[in-house]
């Protein structure tokens, strides 16, 4: 009963003590003016650091989405290019058939219209 009675005071000690310290740092009371001075150069480093730190992750975050958009840039002009390449090809493919065409003396034309399909009804 004895041991009982001693564990239960210490654990409300250890309640009281605790609730104790974390009320004094609430209200600012553990900390002291004194603790500031100091330590004001190394909360000052600390401040730097983060206000730092939070720039160069806006920086990136910029940096990062620009670099997505020129991706994207990128993908529509290589598509372009290889419209035009493949534009570029066939006309040169049509060119060297008209030559030889003209060459070889053939009474061929290039049509301009697809040919007609006819039915018989």
């Amino acid at each position: 009963m004895a041991k009982e009675k001693k564990t239960k005071k210490t654990k409300e000690k250890k309640k009281e003590h605790n609730s104790g310290w974390m009320s004094e740092l609430r209200y600012g009371r553990s900390v002291s003016l004194e603790f500031f001075k100091t330590h004001a150069w190394l909360m000052l480093i600390f401040v730097v650091a983060v206000i730092s730190l939070m720039g160069l992750r806006y920086k990136t975050k910029t940096k990062m989405s620009e670099i997505k958009q020129l991706n994207k840039e990128l993908q529509r002009v290589e598509s372009e290019k290889l419209q035009e390449k493949a534009r570029y090809m066939s006309l040169i493919r049509e060119t060297e058939m008209r030559k030889m065409v003209a060459e070889k003396g053939l009474d061929l034309q290039y049509q301009d219209q697809p040919p007609y399909e006819l039915r018989d009804e």
